[in-house]
């Protein structure tokens, strides 16, 4: 029954990559006919290969939050936090007598800081969740607050500005023909496949978002799982936090506001199941890649961000709707 059980779920998910990717085909050959000079050009799709990287990192972060059984809401501001600490590392050590390799000495450095810094912002969500018991979507949603005032306090809500030129290759250079902003992003959903597919936090992260009292008479620490896993997530966020400063040169306290409803509608999209215990790599994947298609479509024939916004909130609800029918069924 149990091997019955498990070949159903896996027939499902399958159903809904096989779904998204005819979707995202189908978008994409819509614009092409519909805007042959301007959707299919080598500039758009530059742009399209420098911008969704940003958005994709975020949906790893959270879907690592949904296997869990929760949510993280708080993301997009340990991006922020993130970055501004590492651009106020950067901007506070520099000055025009800087010699090059110190410049590059000094920004490895800022960037550890940030990560760090992401780290333990997905810790203290972690430790919210697990040790004082709020759920996950008041936790993040606080903590969101939280380090979105940090990060404006610490700028006055202005942006910051000042980092050497160096830094912009991680957000606008190039590794042969691949923007970097894509290779991170690669290399991120490698690391998270790797995660789940070979260490013990993978495994312990599935059965816990299946079953968490079953984990817990596995003999599996469930803080220590939850724990883990938002510090992950907050690693991730930082990443992204970082590669979009590289493209702006600047660091803001509201950078991405977007993001958040972006991010969770890719994992929806993706196939990651909201009550936990089920997401893969490949499905947030060929959802971002979706979701660009989309957002590039919408910018090329000028419709307003109100109008995304809406569009994409509308198709959040449609999709968690068609997916607790298939689910049902």
């Amino acid at each position: 029954m149990k091997a019955f059980l498990m070949n159903i779920k896996k027939n499902e998910n399958d159903i809904k990559l096989f779904r998204l990717i005819v979707a995202m085909l189908t978008i994409f050959i819509v614009l092409v006919i519909v805007l042959p000079d301007k959707f299919l050009t080598l500039n758009n799709l530059k742009s399209m290969a420098f911008q969704f990287p940003e958005i994709g990192i975020y949906a790893l972060a959270m879907m690592l939050a949904m296997m869990s059984g929760g949510i993280d809401l708080s993301i997009v501001g340990i991006g922020n936090l993130s970055s501004i600490v590492a651009v106020f590392t950067m901007t506070r050590v520099l000055n025009p007598e800087t010699t090059s390799l110190n410049i590059y000495l000094v920004m490895i450095i800022a960037v550890i800081i940030g990560l760090l810094t992401g780290v333990l912002c997905g810790v203290l969500n972690g430790i919210l969740i697990t040790k004082i018991g709020i759920i996950p979507i008041l936790t993040t949603l606080g903590t969101m607050q939280i380090f979105t005032g940090l990060a404006t306090g610490l700028t006055k809500g202005s942006a910051v500005f000042g980092l050497p030129e160096q830094y912009a290759v991680i957000g606008n250079g190039y590794i042969w023909i691949f923007p970097i902003p894509l290779v991170i992003f690669t290399f991120m959903a490698l690391l998270v496949t790797f995660v789940l597919k070979t260490q013990a936090l993978g495994f312990n992260l599935k059965l816990y978002g299946t079953n968490a009292k079953a984990a817990n008479f596995s003999g599996i620490r469930n803080d220590l799982v939850v724990i883990k896993t938002y510090a992950l997530g907050g690693f991730l966020a930082a990443v992204s936090g970082l590669t979009i400063v590289g493209r702006t040169v600047s660091a803001k306290a509201d950078y991405g506001n977007s993001y958040t409803l972006m991010a969770l509608l890719i994992v929806i999209l993706g196939g990651v199941l909201p009550e936990g215990g089920f997401g893969k790599v490949k499905g947030v994947f060929f959802a971002v890649i979706t979701l660009q298609i989309i957002s590039s479509g919408y910018n090329l024939l000028r419709f307003d961000q109100y109008f995304k916004n809406f569009s994409f909130g509308l198709l959040v609800v449609v999709l968690m709707i068609m997916n607790y029918r298939l689910s049902r069924k």
